[in-house]
């Protein structure tokens, strides 16, 4: 059972369900592999929306291994899916948005149970209760 709360996503690939996840260490190794400075840097990257073959391979290996999965980019680009290349891209897209907060961490995954908590909301601004404008002190003695 996956948590997308903790960055994790089933897919299925070669017809067997598998949980990716972008750890630190996966997203360390993404850095890495497409030469970004930092967190920042790669969620920027990202954000551009063109994603090649190769960073699709990447990426989901990378999650594919932060999920307890040894598989090579060799191994996955071996492996099919769903939808052939738009069904890679649908699980690239979904890895990322649970990444990077872009998820709608409300909604459950089919693979969720429905137990989790709701997503905590911010609160409004508690405003600092008013005083009443010092009176000056006459004829203090």
């Amino acid at each position: 059972m996956v948590n997308r709360r903790r960055g994790e996503i089933e897919a299925e690939l070669d017809g067997r369900p598998y949980t990716l996840c972008l750890t630190l260490g996966a997203l360390a190794e993404l850095e890495n592999a497409f030469g970004a400075s930092d967190l920042l840097g790669l969620a920027e990257r990202f954000e551009q929306g063109r994603i090649a073959a190769s960073d699709a391979l990447k990426i989901i290996a990378a999650g594919l291994r932060g999920g307890g999965h040894s598989l090579t980019i060799h191994d996955v680009g071996e492996m099919q899916v769903d939808g052939g290349a738009a069904g890679y891209v649908r699980i690239v897209a979904e890895l990322l948005a649970v990444t990077f907060g872009a998820d709608d961490a409300s909604e459950q995954s089919p693979s969720t149970s429905g137990r989790e908590a709701p997503a905590a909301r911010p609160r409004p601004a508690r405003e600092a209760p008013s005083r009443p404008p010092a009176s000056p002190s006459h004829g203090m003695r």
